[in-house]
């Protein structure tokens, strides 16, 4: 065996094992179900495919971003991006696989959206509720003349505030009594805010100091000493979901940039479930069409082409389970044009095969040259896809992205597959035999010459 036929065994084993390996891992049946109602994939060989909104099923929630308030100067830009960066935070509280939180610039209206999608979620309010609502933070001490000494909560109209707010909170966390085991949440402020915290409990000792959060106190602790270090505990009778809940709040900061709501969509998942076995069911006859066709008019070449073609999905099909992408319709739409792409590749290939072996080249001769020379026809073709990929990707809404970046992987694993894979194999099974038969094989049509 040669060395071409050995490095073709060597991609077939490669393929065989990327594809065992692909569609072993995922879903796990009996690994239980996430916190929404999900198969986890925590005990499964690998990683599932994530499935975006349309697919999956899920809310999908559009925030017009009020961009006047942003000072003179200051970048509009940055200011959204910010505001994304905090929205991300809090939508992960939700404990939502693979959730999406985008901007886009609408030049219609010359305003700035916020696009949230929530794959398996279809309780709009709370997750509206999650996003907008920022918890208020602040500390008050009671008004001169007001008795205390116990840990009873006065009334509201008792306390005075102070300028400890949540503007100075570092960081929240959840702890629990070492007697009571109850539920609190510890906060640990900046450097300003611990200066502050000191001089509040100082001139407050044996007092109460009240904590409010979002306008209604939640306790209020009697100060027995100065307490340095920055840091108080909230001890609330809550719930453990309702500190863990109110600690991710806290940590996630208020918003740099006001929101309201301008549109919710919820696609349930018996649609979703739907639009996934139409694409696989489209995606599989298409697949299946095109080998037909290769193997039919490129006969033993088409045959390669076919093998080169597996290995190329199988390649995008793990890089979409590992990277992760997720997978929208518009995504699953870039992969199936870029399968046309890879197809059209080998085709250039076999052509100029063809015009080498009826100028006299013997078949290794004509495999050679005709990938050489159809090197810069493919090169072209894929580098103006990947640039307008690129374009799509920088400049289009986050539908348009799904697609440019599918598209965009597709080009450059086609690119690869074309040059390498399909190379191996036709390097193997090409000789310097003339004989008719080698011939017949290396044609191509429907008719026997």
């Amino acid at each position: 065996m040669n060395a071409s036929k050995i490095k073709a065994v060597w991609v077939v084993i490669v393929i065989v094992a990327v594809g065992y390996f692909l569609f072993k891992s995922g879903t796990n049946p009996s690994a239980g179900s996430t916190a929404d109602g999900r198969p986890s994939t925590n005990g499964g060989v690998g990683k599932d495919f994530v499935l975006g909104l349309d697919l999956a099923g899920g809310s999908a929630l559009t925030y017009k971003i009020e961009t006047s308030s942003i000072p003179a100067g200051v970048d509009v830009a940055d200011s959204v991006a910010s505001l994304r960066d905090v929205v991300e935070r809090r939508v992960n509280l939700f404990g939502v696989r693979e959730p999406t939180v985008t901007t886009e610039y609408s030049r219609l209206s010359s305003e700035w959206r916020l696009i949230v999608e929530l794959p398996g979620v279809t309780d709009v309010q709370s997750a509206e509720k999650m996003i907008g609502e920022t918890p208020t933070l602040d500390f008050r001490t009671l008004k001169s003349g007001t008795r205390s000494g116990t840990s009873t909560i006065a009334s509201i109209l008792d306390y005075e505030q102070t300028q400890l707010t949540g503007r100075y909170l570092d960081k929240a966390g959840l702890v629990f009594d070492p007697t009571t085991n109850q539920p609190k949440v510890e906060l640990t402020f900046n450097s300003d805010g611990a200066k502050l915290f000191a001089d509040i409990t100082k001139a407050n000792i044996g007092k109460q100091v009240g904590i409010f959060l979002d306008g209604s106190p939640i306790s209020a602790p009697v100060v027995n000493e100065e307490i340095t270090g920055g840091k108080a505990v909230i001890s609330g009778n809550f719930s453990i979901d309702e500190a863990r809940t109110l600690v991710g709040r806290l940590n996630a900061g208020a918003l740099p940039l006001p929101i309201s709501l301008s549109g919710t969509s919820v696609v349930g998942p018996t649609l979703g479930s739907s639009a996934v076995k139409a694409g696989e069911k489209s995606a599989i006859i298409g697949f299946i069409l095109v080998i037909i066709f290769m193997i039919l008019w490129y006969r033993l070449p088409g045959i390669m082409a076919s093998l080169a073609l597996v290995a190329y999905s199988t390649m995008m099909l793990a890089l979409f389970k590992y990277i992760p992408v997720t997978l929208t319709s518009a995504g699953i739409a870039g992969f199936i044009i870029s399968v046309g792409l890879a197809v059209d590749a080998n085709v250039l290939t076999f052509e100029r095969m063809k015009e080498e072996i009826r100028s006299g080249k013997s078949l290794h001769d004509a495999v050679e040259l005709g990938f050489a020379r159809a090197w810069t026809s493919i090169r072209d073709s894929h580098i103006a896809a990947i640039i307008v990929s690129i374009i799509l990707f920088w400049m289009g809404t986050s539908v348009v992205k799904g697609f440019a970046f599918t598209f965009f992987l597709g080009a450059v694993v086609s690119l690869i597959s074309a040059q390498m894979i399909t190379r191996v194999f036709m390097r193997a099974i090409a000789n310097k035999s003339g004989s008719k038969f080698m011939k017949f094989l290396f044609s191509s049509g429907f008719t026997i010459k």
